[in-house]
């Protein structure tokens, strides 16, 4: 049983999608259909641009989404149609790749949201407030604990819990920097902040929600054709009311992505195809659950790999 995901912020880079561009036109209608939406030149900025830009959260959103449709419309033209997997699920932004992917989302449409929402969030906190940090070699209790206790009338919590031994810490930057020093002391391997320009999946993002609230109502979501395993639940959700009150909840949710995989090895998965750019939910997958087969597609590479087999 196959699953697809998604990669989230973090994973973009320059250049990423043109080779797939450049091979196949199916996926360099997605890039100019994308462009289209949003009324720029996008795909110039990711193939030509300078990677300080493209990492600004309304540019990298909207970015890694297109690399991901178009790997998965390359996929779906050689064959592979996202309803030979079981569940689609995405890492924070990625959860918006994996509803269009699985048709519940227009491509315009999720191009749009995800301006919005990059925008948004980017917004929501003034730039040197808020800070994020991982605590390596913690486990997500833990991590949550560490967090309480840096909090000290700040917001402080457990924002991403990635992996058995990584968790991401998010609020305000003084409590994020408590939380690294206490980590320090409870046995993290490593704790370090992250280059981020916000404080993802905390509470400090409760603006941006209340745009991403507005910003979906006026977005037709669809049923996904398989299964969403959603972010803040990690169980699987079709019905599209559920899904838009849970996008709302994300953005100042945890990404319970741990849980997720595991919730998807206990239904019989053992096979998870990463599509887009770079390989980190991989690296994360195997440390969760050791037995699931893993690849990544986002390079005419790994399409022909796939072909040979």
């Amino acid at each position: 049983m196959r699953a697809l995901v998604f990669p989230g912020q973090g994973a973009q880079t320059i250049g990423m999608g043109r080779a797939l561009a450049d091979a196949y036109p199916v996926a360099r209608d997605v890039f100019d259909e994308v462009d289209e939406a949003l009324g720029e030149p996008l795909s110039r900025l990711i193939w030509e641009g300078e990677i300080e830009e493209l990492t600004l959260t309304k540019n990298a959103q909207p970015a890694l989404m297109a690399t991901s449709i178009a790997a998965i419309r390359v996929l779906a033209e050689q064959g592979h149609a996202v309803t030979d997997a079981a569940f689609v699920a995405g890492h924070s932004l990625g959860e918006y790749s994996a509803l269009c992917a699985a048709g519940a989302v227009s491509l315009a449409d999720t191009a749009r949201l995800l301006r919005i929402r990059g925008t948004a969030m980017q917004e929501a906190v003034p730039v040197g407030q808020g800070a994020m940090a991982a605590l390596l070699g913690l486990d997500f209790e833990a991590a949550t604990q560490v967090a309480q206790e840096a909090a000290q009338g700040d917001v402080c919590q457990a924002a991403n819990d990635n992996d058995p031994g990584q968790v991401v810490v998010s609020g305000h930057k003084a409590a994020v920097e408590r939380a690294v020093e206490i980590a320090k002391t409870r046995g993290a391997r490593r704790a370090m902040i992250l280059p981020v320009s916000a404080p993802f999946h905390s509470e400090l993002m409760a603006p941006a929600a209340d745009v991403m609230a507005a910003a979906l109502a006026d977005v037709e979501i669809g049923a996904p054709v398989v299964p969403l395993v959603a972010n803040v639940t990690a169980q699987a959700v079709t019905d599209p009311t559920e899904i838009r009150r849970l996008l709302v909840e994300q953005v100042t949710g945890s990404v319970r992505w741990r849980e997720s995989v595991e919730w998807m090895a206990g239904q019989g998965v053992t096979e998870i195809w990463e599509v887009g750019s770079g390989k980190a939910l991989s690296g994360m997958i195997r440390r969760i659950a050791k037995d699931i087969a893993t690849r990544q597609i986002g390079t005419p590479e790994d399409i022909a790999a796939l072909a040979a087999e």
